[in-house]
């Protein structure tokens, strides 16, 4: 059980870090150095977790429960992939709440 929390540890801390990384150069070519920042910049999207008590909690599933993470920011993050000045903060945020449901997924199997 413990070596499956590393993995979803790592796997958790990749998508966040790393993926972004690819995703910028896959789709922004010219300037992947400064989406990829800016995707990474999206991680502030967490400090949504401060409103909570306690502020960390790993059995948490974040979507649906920070305001930041509700299905109604979600919407909003879709509408910013249409607008090209916000694109770029679109993808970063969407792939952030792909990362943490993902994240609850692996928790409520871990739980069993």
């Amino acid at each position: 059980m413990i070596t499956l929390n590393v993995l979803q540890t790592l796997v958790h801390y990749s998508l966040h870090f790393l993926f972004p990384g690819l995703l910028a150069r896959l789709f922004f070519k010219k300037e992947w150095k400064k989406a990829w920042a800016i995707m990474v910049a999206t991680m502030l999207v967490d400090l949504d977790h401060l409103l909570s008590k306690p502020i960390f909690d790993a059995n948490r599933c974040s979507i649906g429960y920070h305001p930041l993470h509700t299905n109604y920011a979600i919407a909003f993050y879709m509408m910013l992939l249409f607008f090209p000045r916000t694109r770029i903060v679109a993808v970063g945020l969407l792939f952030h709440m792909l990362t943490d449901y993902q994240d609850c997924i692996w928790t409520e199997f871990l739980s069993r």
